[in-house]
């Protein structure tokens, strides 16, 4: 699994590298060739989100111990993605002096006021997108120590179950030796009352022997 997620990691490393650049570029167009790279760059911030969704379901198969460290990498790879979308978002809406002297010309300070109007609102988005993000993960973790808690609840009543077995067993095996030590014992006192009453009959056969042998004298 660890392997699935460096992976990612790569995969991430370069797509984040490849739109940094990009980025980087979009201020310096207008027109058709602007709107172009910024379609490109909104598909590959979308591949950068699915990979970021694939790390967080190998964290999910990854043994609980073992699990901090890729959290942690996983935070810092979706704060750079945070930082990605930000710098992204501005410059849709920036652009460099050459270009905007080239589209607007006289009307520059005027769409710098539309422009920190629209940077105004785009950062109210991308704080109720944190706290979207935020409200997620919460519900991620939540689930998560749900399911600890029914696996914890499952192994409990198996082990439950287990003993309540083990104790019928006991059970039924102290029946059948208790069924054994009766019978036993039933026949003990078969054996001592047989033996009393062979004892009596020698004892009287003795005594009448004695009897007729002296009354013949």
């Amino acid at each position: 699994m660890s392997s699935d997620f460096e992976a990612y990691e790569q995969d991430f490393g370069t797509l984040t590298a490849e739109i940094t650049n990009k980025i980087g570029r979009i201020p310096k167009l207008a027109g058709e060739e602007k709107t172009q790279l910024v379609l490109n760059v909104d598909k590959q911030l979308e591949e950068v989100r699915e990979l970021l969704e694939q790390m967080d379901l190998e964290i999910r198969e990854i043994p609980i111990q073992s699990r901090g460290m890729y959290n942690s990498r996983l935070k810092s790879y979706k704060q750079e993605m945070e930082k990605l979308e930000k710098d992204f978002k501005r410059s849709r809406i920036a652009y460099s002096d050459e270009v905007r002297n080239e589209l607007l010309g006289d009307d520059g300070s005027s769409s710098e006021s539309q422009r920190a109007h629209l940077l105004d609102n785009t950062e109210r988005l991308e704080r109720s997108s944190r706290r979207l993000e935020a409200g997620y993960q919460i519900a991620v973790e939540t689930e998560q120590v749900g399911q600890e808690i029914l696996s914890n609840l499952h192994s409990d009543r198996e082990k439950i179950q287990r003993s309540r077995d083990r104790l019928r067993e006991t059970d039924a095996n102290l029946g059948k030796s208790s069924r054994i030590l009766t019978g036993m014992l039933r026949r003990i006192i078969q054996n001592r009352i047989l033996v009393f009453i062979l004892g009596a009959i020698l004892f009287l056969t003795i005594v009448l022997a004695i009897y007729f042998n002296l009354r013949g004298h």
